[in-house]
């Protein structure tokens, strides 16, 4: 009799010690819920709020739009029209490199650029890589060309591979766009050329680089200098490009900051743009810069203003 006394007692405590771990652990499961719910309205608080014009560093630029932040932080150290609507130009080639790397599993495939591009862009008078009508590269040579030359053959013969055509390749821009937050973002092309409806944003596009420097593969073609295509059906000796930014910088010019990569953009209606990089002081800075009056040929004011605003931070 004992011992079936002593068998209930420490089954109730038993069950008893049971209930209490179980009203714990959903006591701590739903304040986990509770943190968890807190830290997301907080964050559609923050990406809902648009951000204003700022100047920490006391500097004046002629860009019309820009967006300056520490990359570590998050932090706005300038901002200037980040909201307004803007033609980005080749800023968008930003968007058909991520397209492409997250579509291609392999970067040695081949790809062979199509003859049917060369008519549009000799038309359009884009900028090229220097590929040739039919000539077999790698999609990793076709990458750097859209990237570092700024080349509307490459970003065609990409756009072509992955989804078939153009058309194909802009939905799936828009939609990685819309996947990003980039609510006042709409392409309607994968080169940047000038169109209505091709627009974007300084905050858009800080979105689209944050995003893109978060791939090890992006940020190498980002943050090249120099590429090159190793030989080729047409080429046997290959060929090389060079970067649109790293170009018009004085490399032996000493600065308080360092390049990391960038990427610049022109149109008639779009005037200089550039989307780039700097590491300075153990942080690392991003920038986009929109709507610099001037020409592809000319000073370049997009980049004298990031070197302004770098050179500024503290």
């Amino acid at each position: 009799m004992k011992k079936i006394l002593y068998i209930s007692v420490t089954a109730i405590i038993l069950s008893g010690f049971i209930i209490a771990v179980m009203q714990v652990q959903e006591l701590f499961a739903n304040e986990k819920t509770i943190q968890i719910a807190m830290k997301k309205s907080i964050e559609e608080k923050n990406k809902a709020l648009p951000i204003q014009n700022i100047n920490t560093l006391k500097k004046n630029i002629k860009s019309k739009e820009a967006l300056l932040i520490n990359l570590n932080t998050n932090q706005v150290l300038y901002a200037k029209e980040a909201e307004k609507r803007a033609y980005p130009a080749s800023l968008t080639k930003l968007m058909t490199v991520i397209v492409a790397l997250e579509n291609i599993p392999n970067l040695q495939n081949q790809v062979t650029v199509p003859d049917s591009i060369f008519d549009y862009i000799q038309q359009a008078n884009a900028s090229i890589a220097g590929f040739k009508p039919n000539e077999k590269v790698t999609v990793e040579d076709i990458l750097y060309g859209v990237m570092l030359p700024s080349g509307a053959d490459a970003s065609l013969a990409i756009a072509k591979y992955v989804a078939g055509d153009e058309k194909n390749f802009v939905h799936l821009m828009n939609e990685k766009a819309k996947e990003l937050d980039m609510d006042q973002t709409h392409f309607e092309n994968v080169e940047g050329l000038h169109h209505d409806n091709h627009y974007s944003t300084a905050h858009d596009l800080m979105k689209l680089l944050q995003y893109g420097m978060k791939n090890p593969t992006f940020k190498e073609i980002f943050s090249a200098k120099q590429y090159g295509v190793q030989k080729t059906n047409l080429r046997p000796q290959g060929f090389s490009f060079s970067s649109t930014l790293f170009n018009k910088i004085n490399p032996n010019k000493k600065r308080s900051f360092t390049f990391v990569g960038g990427k610049t953009g022109y149109t008639l209606e779009s005037g200089l743009s550039l989307a780039s990089v700097a590491n300075k002081k153990g942080k690392t800075y991003a920038l986009i810069t929109l709507n610099a009056k001037g020409a592809a040929s000319g000073e370049p004011i997009h980049i004298v203003d990031a070197i302004t605003l770098y050179s500024a931070i503290k």
